[in-house]
């Protein structure tokens, strides 16, 4: 049976009182992950954003989107990982082949 891919983006919020070099690890970690296993992955920091609602008394975030393509069994797992990470205010992971 041939391996199915499919496109996907995830944007996710770290939080902003994260040093610069703690939010570089955090965003080079989940980039490594997705390469691992993924591919055409593309890594956009937008950077300090204003939050539309206050996120555990923060109403600030460094926001972080990430495309990539893989199988579907991998972003259930990235969704499980970013949940579980020090840092992480928000995720959503959306399917673009749809």
């Amino acid at each position: 049976m041939a391996k199915v891919s499919a496109n996907y983006e995830v944007v996710y919020i770290i939080d902003p009182a994260f040093s610069e070099e703690e939010t570089a690890a955090t965003v080079a970690k989940f980039k490594d992950l997705a390469e691992q296993h993924g591919s055409a992955v593309e890594v956009e920091e937008w950077g300090k954003r204003k939050l539309a609602y206050a996120i555990n008394y923060k109403t600030e975030g460094y926001y972080v989107l990430m495309s990539f393509t893989s199988d579907p069994s991998f972003p259930k797992e990235l969704d499980r990982i970013l949940g579980i990470t020090d840092g992480i205010l928000r995720s959503l992971i959306v399917c673009k082949d749809v």
